[in-house]
């Protein structure tokens, strides 16, 4: 089967998904295009004149395919419009996130048309996959809600076909590593060693900059010794909570920013003790499953998708309004975790080979639908 693979904006977690997409199932010929991860107001809403008529897409685009598999930000009815050759065949359209359970933002402007290419995009495909139950639901919740709030000749009954077509495949873990569980660990279950924390995530305010300050400031103040490795993809605007850590826990820093390498990136994963998420936004939260995977024992808030991965023995308790009372119960958390002698969960089920077979499964059954 010859497949078109889109990426509306490619970020780090999106090229990892296909990357695995096109090593895995190398039974089709893929064609991947992918616009780099930058103005994204503006990803989304031109992203078809971008990939329809820009020369460097464009002899690609025209191509003959027999699938369209393309990321949710991706204007499917846009390029149908633009590409005859697209109309034809099937769309195939994945949910990294949505535009509906974004938190709010000072900079966020034109949400509302930003949820409507989405919605759109939803309407025109054959089939929608999601990468977790929780990105499922508040897809459909929310876009349930705008649709009540349009005047006239709208209704939310056009999702139910949708929805209840839609499936859950997350991102696959792609991870080759040979020595989970066989590191020493001395740091979390000995008191002389300082606990290895690491944070991996975006350095952008939905990631919750602020709460891991506040974090590492309740674990000084609990005598607790630690070290942590921040790491996590960076862009033009860096939260000042960021610049605040690095001064006031320079000594317990030992790695500030992207890792600069893969190998070395699961390195930090693989020597760390306690994977640390602060999020207010996670649709999935792949890099915390691939530290997870490689021994760490999360510590996560209990809310967005965390809940629908791990028990309540890893999750503390949420406070959105309340930054330090959070803080207090990650710490609590913590040394309940390292008292306890608690040990990584298994993610079997996220590994990559089992993760493929759902969706060479999608794949061959998408002219079904």
């Amino acid at each position: 089967m010859r497949i078109l693979l889109l990426s509306a904006y490619e970020a780090s977690s999106h090229k990892a998904w296909a990357n695995s997409l096109m090593n895995g199932l190398g039974e089709h010929d893929w064609t991947y295009l992918a616009l780099p991860p930058r103005h994204f107001a503006w990803r989304i809403r031109g992203n078809a004149m971008s990939f329809a008529f820009d020369k460097v897409f464009k002899p690609s685009i025209e191509q003959a395919y027999d699938l369209v598999i393309a990321t949710s930000m991706t204007d499917c009815v846009g390029l149908k419009a633009f590409c005859p050759n697209l109309q034809s065949i099937p769309w195939l359209l994945y949910f990294h996130e949505n535009q509906f359970a974004y938190p709010a933002s000072d900079k966020q402007q034109g949400l509302v048309e930003m949820q409507m290419v989405t919605l759109y995009s939803a309407l025109a495909a054959n089939q929608c996959v999601f990468n977790s139950h929780f990105n499922k639901h508040s897809f459909f919740e929310g876009a349930r809600r705008l649709l009540k709030k349009l005047p006239d000749y709208v209704s939310p009954d056009w999702l139910s076909n949708i929805e209840g077509n839609a499936h859950v495949v997350p991102v696959p873990i792609d991870i080759d590593w040979k020595n989970r569980g066989e590191r020493s660990r001395t740091n979390l279950f000995q008191n002389n060693s300082p606990l290895r924390l690491v944070w991996n995530a975006r350095w952008e305010f939905d990631k919750g900059p602020e709460r891991l300050l506040a974090i590492l400031q309740a674990l000084q103040s609990r005598g607790v010794d630690f070290e942590i490795a921040i790491l996590g993809e960076q862009f033009r605007t860096i939260p000042k909570a960021f610049e605040v850590i690095q001064h006031r826990f320079a000594s317990c820093i030992r790695q500030f920013g992207f890792a600069p390498s893969r190998d070395e990136y699961l390195g930090f994963l693989a020597t760390s003790d306690i994977v640390l998420s602060t999020a207010l936004h996670e649709f999935q939260g792949l890099a915390v499953l691939e530290a997870v995977a490689l021994g760490c024992v999360p510590v996560l808030p209990a809310r967005q998708v965390y809940p629908e991965l791990f028990g309540p023995a890893y999750l503390y308790d949420s406070h959105l309004n309340d930054i330090a009372k959070e803080a207090t119960a990650a710490v609590d958390r913590i040394v309940l975790l390292v008292n306890e002698e608690t040990t990584a969960p298994q993610v079997n089920e996220y590994q990559r080979a089992t993760v493929l077979k759902h969706y060479r499964a999608l794949i061959e059954n998408i002219n079904t639908l």
